[in-house]
């Protein structure tokens, strides 16, 4: 699932699977944090206060116990991903976690595993959304400078860093950064949730965001300011000149911050107009700057060095 405007959520299954496959089901623990998180995110008369964010980080580091135990994994890193970590969440906006994680070395000499699933998702309860990806699917991304990933590993909001793992990604990901790639996903990003939601005198408020960051996101890499930072408000404080529009961005990014989700009403001109404007001056978009272009053995090596060589008591031996 990637981080943009608009995320088609299934409601996926329930059950889990074991290293050789085989469905199993969470551990009881992991039901009861369920209903504490369904009861935690519908219940808080104010979903930005302290106590409810310690509540929310707490089931949140007891989800991926659960899941260590319950995938024979290691969850590596954690993050917030999505506009909690991009910095225009309002309150009743979703925990999108996102985790990074090996298996034992087992699981990746046995013969079938290309035909083994690579992700590990959960259901989406509530206001909870947390999935991640296997170490070697990171790294086969990271290879691409797929954004999304450099978005968690520059994500504010980290629940879990364990050993130099995330450190060596983060260094990775500048040598394999390539700005056309980055680039190109940003105008397809904004191209998209623009035509869906943008056109017209009334327009959805909440998605202004979503073509926005991608759009400010593109001015940083024609600059050639390197990998783009997570949080929208750097964005807005590098790349967007002008007065009227740095105020009406700040303005809806106050409301969306108070309130609740913004809904269908008419359009603000000074932010319609801008996206309008760098719109067109995209159509005949050309990036001339190229990432290095590294083999993947320097990947390879990260790969071998991973900590599941020194894996907790659950692995084995």
């Amino acid at each position: 699932m990637t981080a943009g405007a608009t995320r088609a959520r299934s409601r996926r299954s329930g059950s889990t699977s074991s290293s050789s496959g085989c469905p199993r089901q969470r551990p009881t623990g992991q039901e009861v944090e369920s209903e504490a998180a369904r009861t935690a995110c519908a219940t808080a008369s104010d979903a930005s206060s302290q106590p409810h964010r310690s509540r929310i980080k707490r089931i949140i580091q007891s989800r991926l116990d659960s899941i260590e135990v319950a995938e024979n994994a290691r969850i590596l890193f954690a993050c917030e991903s999505g506009s909690r970590a991009w910095g225009f969440a309002s309150k009743d906006s979703d925990y999108d976690v996102r985790f990074i994680y090996p298996r034992p070395q087992e699981w990746y000499l046995s013969i079938d595993v290309e035909d083994r699933r690579d992700v590990i998702e959960l259901p989406v309860e509530g206001q909870l959304d947390i999935n991640g990806w296997d170490l070697r699917k990171a790294l086969r991304l990271l290879q691409k400078s797929n954004p999304p990933l450099l978005e968690w590993l520059g994500s504010p909001l980290v629940y879990r860093e364990h050993s130099s793992v995330a450190v060596s990604l983060r260094s990775l990901a500048a040598r394999y950064h390539s700005p056309r790639a980055c680039a190109y996903h940003y105008l397809h990003m904004a191209q998209g949730n623009f035509r869906e939601y943008l056109r017209g005198p009334e327009v959805w408020r909440k998605k202004y965001f979503y073509v926005l960051r991608p759009l400010l996101a593109i001015r940083w890499i024609e600059r050639g300011l390197g990998v783009v930072p997570t949080e929208f408000p750097v964005l807005l404080e590098r790349v967007v000149e002008g007065a009227p529009l740095l105020e009406a961005i700040n303005e809806l990014l106050r409301e969306k911050r108070a309130g609740g989700e913004l809904d269908r009403r008419l359009r603000i001109e000074a932010i319609s107009a801008f996206i309008e404007s760098e719109l067109a001056r995209l159509e005949s978009f050309e990036l001339d700057l190229q990432g290095a272009q590294l083999p993947v053995t320097e990947l390879n090596r990260r790969r071998v060095k991973n900590p599941s060589r020194t894996p907790p008591p659950e692995f084995g031996g």
